[in-house]
């Protein structure tokens, strides 16, 4: 277990270190000079060359490379470009909007996946079973941004009944839940749609295992056989997805929270690539890296504790 551990975090360790490469190679070779946009078209030469200096982009590729990933590693994520405050202060108000509004969308998704995958199993073939599959093909295909924007349209300019985008701060706790609860319906029905897809088949090839038979032969009923035996084999799969799905919700909400006007990662982000902040977009899109690796690790580990098999 030791060595596969400590496989797993060397990986973790390069994919990181080519993340920042690719992260900082692709947003530096992005055209526009952040110092030119911040003092806009009638800046004097003179005045844009002092201000690079000051933001340190005369400095060469290699030492600001350097100096950037010294201070992500030692908790220092830079000054913002535009906002002239630490990013990393930024990042720390923006991030309690975006956490609880993934771990919401999770909450739901696994809400509506698990009941309908385990009907469309114990359905197989059978209406209900196309139903279910029909309904979660749709879901896959749709684009999430298409229900938010339906989402919209339907509970908050039709019917009224929750504010069409903002979020009143954790202050007023009932109001920020409600101020999240689109855009969670949004992000969670294609996420759901995935997994009530993997439950179906996870639920149905364990089904067809010998133990299995063996207890339908003895007299237990079907959902007695599904629920005391099959299910928790059947839900190793079915975790590793929802794993995978939480660091996906939370590096990808970027669409539906400008959608919803949500200040969170997302928001930040898009409004830091329009005033050209290289250093909050390179920031911001490592946390989000990490994020995604640090969860794929930690479903790596749990599975192997699960599946030893999986050690070699």
């Amino acid at each position: 277990m030791l060595s596969y551990l400590l496989r797993r975090l060397l990986s973790l360790g390069a994919t990181l270190v080519v993340a920042s490469l690719v992260v900082f190679g692709v947003i530096e070779v992005l055209p526009g000079d952040p110092a030119a946009f911040m003092l806009g078209l009638n800046a004097q030469p003179e005045a844009v060359a002092a201000l690079r200096a000051q933001m340190g982009l005369d400095d060469g590729l290699v030492a600001r490379y350097l100096t950037w990933v010294g201070g992500l590693v030692t908790g220092d994520f830079g000054t913002s470009y535009t906002y002239r405050v630490p990013v990393a202060e930024l990042i720390a108000d923006r991030i309690w909007v975006s956490l609880p509004l993934a771990l919401y969308a999770l909450l739901l998704s696994t809400v509506i996946a698990f009941p309908i995958g385990m009907l469309a199993a114990m359905e197989r073939g059978r209406a209900a079973d196309y139903g279910v599959m029909g309904a979660t093909q749709l879901g896959i295909a749709v684009p999430n941004f298409w229900f938010a924007m339906l989402l919209v349209f339907v509970f908050a300019i039709q019917l009224r009944w929750v504010g069409a985008g903002g979020f009143p701060g954790w202050e007023a706790p009932l109001a920020a839940i409600g101020a999240l609860t689109l855009p969670a319906i949004a992000l969670a029905l294609p996420q759901a749609s995935i997994l009530a897809r993997i439950m179906r088949s996870a639920l149905i090839e364990t089904l067809d295992e010998d133990y299995v038979r063996t207890a339908r032969a003895k007299g237990l009923g079907r959902r007695a056989v599904v629920w005391r035996h099959a299910l928790r084999n059947a839900l190793i799969p079915v975790l590793t997805i929802l794993g995978l799905q939480f660091s996906f919700l939370l590096a990808g909400a970027i669409i539906i929270e400008n959608v919803f006007f949500l200040p969170g990662l997302g928001r930040l982000l898009f409004q830091a690539i329009t005033q050209r902040d290289l250093i909050v977009v390179e920031s911001t899109v490592m946390l989000l890296v990490f994020a995604v690796v640090a969860v794929t690790f930690l479903v790596d580990l749990a599975y192997a504790i699960v599946d030893p098999r999986l050690r070699r």
